[in-house]
């Protein structure tokens, strides 16, 4: 292996060593916030309130949206990345309701 080859190889062990961290970190934040959204299903059911929000859902992704921009994220994928959430979030609170 030359001195180049070796390099690069040791370059991208770096990059993935840091991506699986940061994967994990998604993870372990996605569980955290269902953790929240559960709490606020439950809630919404035992007040009778409705499941979605969509005036605050609007907000969050304009907010997303912006934070993507700023981060250097296509916003369209945070979009798309932040609905898929929330409608996993609107059929917990669903069921909650059920």
């Amino acid at each position: 292996m030359t001195d180049a080859v070796h390099k690069a190889a040791e370059v991208l062990k770096g990059h993935r060593e840091s991506i699986d961290r940061l994967d994990a970190i998604l993870v372990y934040t996605l569980g955290e916030r269902f953790k929240h959204t559960q709490a606020v299903g439950k809630l919404k059911a035992e007040h009778d309130l409705p499941p979605s929000d969509p005036t605050r859902e609007a907000a969050q992704i304009e907010r997303l949206e912006d934070l993507a921009r700023r981060a250097d994220l296509d916003p369209d994928f945070a979009k798309a990345f932040l609905n898929f959430i929330i409608q996993e979030v609107i059929r917990h609170h669903k069921k909650h309701q059920e």
